[in-house]
């Protein structure tokens, strides 16, 4: 089998947590079949406690589930955070055991069970099946951005049939458009809203807002396709702008955990800092939003706020937690899945591409980011910030006695936008300033270094197992598929266009 069943267990406890609202369960055994309205009011903690349970991997905020699947992964490769325990062997470093390597794809099979059962409760044609599509899509993409071709059960008769990176793509596009199509006709959303709302964990039954999220992960997945697919990727771009995405920060997708994820793992946990290359911009640029980023170490330093080198030798975790600089977030601070800032900057992107974005020039769209960002954080000083055309990036200077040694910067781009630039200038501009407002979500910040090449990071300071990557094009699929799963295997590689391993970029990368 692909999947761990160390999954089973974590939705068992998932669902004696929601036992308070969800424990008298009854069997609905009705395929196909839609709910009336009352029927939903009496019943639907059955359809709602598989909603929840879909939301904990689209949005996963529990410790496990956060570390394996977002901290390892798009955490580290994306360079937001770096890891600090005395490992040798992590995917910074490009030779993670092969438990790192499988534990992202052990929670799928989650994802497919509940929304399953989400259909065979309710049926399709109504709002819970609409909002299943969406969570579905937001879980995969992130399957797929980490490992390529990954099994979608697009077979029904075999869950474990792997599908190309590009039909994974248009099955998510096909089910955004079902989704959006049906949240905008539908008459009944106010009484939707309240049947739903002590099972929705981000908007409270609010499916208006839905819609704009799956009109958002349309145009996030828009700019990722534009450089193999351009004319999908404008079409899809014009028509998520024109249905409406998100744009206000009371908008944004964000979900609060009893205990955040990340402050788990970064604070509680120790496990991460900062990393160098996100801390060194943000000096380099003097950002307001640094101190609201990050917390100053326990050890006074060169400067107020330190980041560590990804891949630095760690020989000391409890010395590198008193050096490097931290997160500055609480138990309670919510998770951010994706803003009104990346809609800005995707908007921008696609005005540079020619693409019709709605009223506003590149350098518009551009700035509002920052600014959609700097309100975001509450920081202050985004005016002087926009006309600041001479701040680059600092040189990297490590903290005394730390582990990953000094750099010299790598970036040379400014902040002000200038229309006259080259345009391999303006998308470096463009995609340093996204990348330092997308923070935390490192998923995505891996998916734009990937896919643009920006921003400039600094090489790894040891060995990188024969590679000559900067970061990771992919992670390698659980080893164990070639014994269990040899044939779905060899045609999930013939997908890849390449090797198994770290370097094989994805299918969008091309």
């Amino acid at each position: 089998m692909m999947f761990s069943r160390k999954i089973q267990f974590f939705l068992f406890c998932l669902l004696a947590v929601l036992s308070s609202c969800t424990g008298n369960f009854v069997d609905i055994n009705r395929p196909g079949s839609k709910l009336s309205p009352e029927e939903l009011q009496r019943d639907n903690y059955a359809v709602g406690s598989f909603l929840i349970q879909m939301q904990g991997v689209a949005f996963p905020e529990q410790e496990n589930a956060y570390q394996t699947m977002i901290d390892f992964v798009g955490n580290y490769l994306g360079r937001y955070t770096t890891y600090t325990k005395e490992l040798p062997k992590n995917h910074t470093l490009f030779n993670a055991s092969n438990a790192w390597c499988a534990w992202p794809a052990s929670y799928a099979p989650s994802v497919v069970s509940a929304f399953n059962e989400v259909v065979t409760l309710n049926g399709k044609e109504n709002i819970s099946y609409a909002w299943a599509l969406i969570l579905r899509a937001q879980a995969f993409l992130r399957f797929t951005d980490i490992y390529g071709p990954f099994p979608l059960s697009m077979d029904k008769d075999n869950a474990e049939v792997y599908s190309s990176q590009r039909d994974i793509y248009l099955q998510l596009i096909n089910d955004l458009d079902k989704a959006t199509a049906y949240i905008a006709s539908d008459v009944n959303l106010a009484n939707e809203k309240t049947v739903f709302a002590p099972y929705d964990l981000v908007y409270k039954g609010d499916f208006n807002k839905w819609r704009k999220f799956a009109n958002s992960l349309k145009l996030r997945i828009a700019v990722r396709i534009s450089n193999v697919e351009p004319a999908m990727a404008r079409s899809l771009a014009e028509q998520a702008v024109r249905d409406g995405v998100i744009e206000d920060n009371e908008e944004n997708c964000t979900i609060s955990y009893n205990k955040s994820g990340l402050w788990t793992t970064a604070v509680s946990w120790g496990d991460s800092r900062i990393c160098a290359d996100l801390e060194s911009y943000m000096t380099g640029y003097r950002d307001s939003r640094l101190s609201k980023y990050f917390l100053q170490p326990n050890v006074a330093g060169s400067r107020k706020f330190i980041g560590c080198r990804a891949g630095a030798l760690i020989e000391s975790n409890v010395l590198a937690k008193r050096l490097y600089s931290t997160v500055n977030l609480s138990e309670t601070t919510p998770g951010v899945w994706l803003t009104a800032s990346e809609m800005a900057f995707c908007k921008a992107e696609g005005v540079l591409r020619g693409w019709n974005m709605g009223s506003g020039a590149v350098r518009d769209f551009y700035e509002q980011g920052i600014k959609l960002s700097f309100k975001q954080w509450g920081a202050d000083g985004v005016a002087a910030y926009l006309l600041d055309d001479t701040s680059v990036e600092a040189d990297y200077t490590d903290a005394s006695g730390g582990f990953g040694g000094n750099v010299t910067k790598v970036s040379t781009i400014t902040i002000k936008w200038n229309d006259n630039a080259p345009m391999a200038e303006k998308m470096e501009r463009l995609i340093t300033q996204k990348w330092i407002a997308l923070f935390p979500n490192g998923q995505e910040a891996w998916n734009e270094i990937r896919r643009t090449g920006y921003p400039r990071i600094f090489p790894v300071p040891q060995a990188t197992n024969g590679y000559t990557l900067l970061t990771p094009n992919r992670i390698p699929f659980d080893k164990n598929q070639q014994i269990n799963n040899r044939s779905n295997y060899d045609k999930a590689v013939e997908y890849l266009g390449g090797a198994d391993d770290y370097a094989t970029p994805m299918w969008w990368q091309k």
